[in-house]
């Protein structure tokens, strides 16, 4: 996180919110593009505070450009693949 006092945590509404409205679309050319389009009005510091948590999470990534990419996988398909997988050590 960035070295600013948090005046205000999200609610975990909140954050399910937003990572609804990223993984329903799939990529958003700015961070304001996706503050300026969610349901609900999010104050600036906590729409900051909640992309951090799913960057550091691995839901995210930020590119070059700062436009904002779903890469968690959460297809069933996905993940029955990663469990059935042979690890690369084996």
């Amino acid at each position: 996180m960035r070295n600013e006092t948090i005046l205000h945590y999200p609610r975990l509404d909140t954050v399910l919110m937003v990572e609804d409205k990223i993984r329903e679309v799939g990529d958003y050319p700015s961070k304001t593009s996706l503050w300026k389009s969610l349901p609900k009005q999010v104050q600036y510091q906590t729409f900051n505070v909640i992309l951090d948590y799913l960057e550091k999470s691995n839901k995210i990534i930020v590119t070059k450009d700062n436009k904002i990419m779903w890469v968690f996988v959460d297809n069933k398909k996905a993940k029955k693949l990663i469990d059935e997988s042979v690890p690369a050590y084996a």
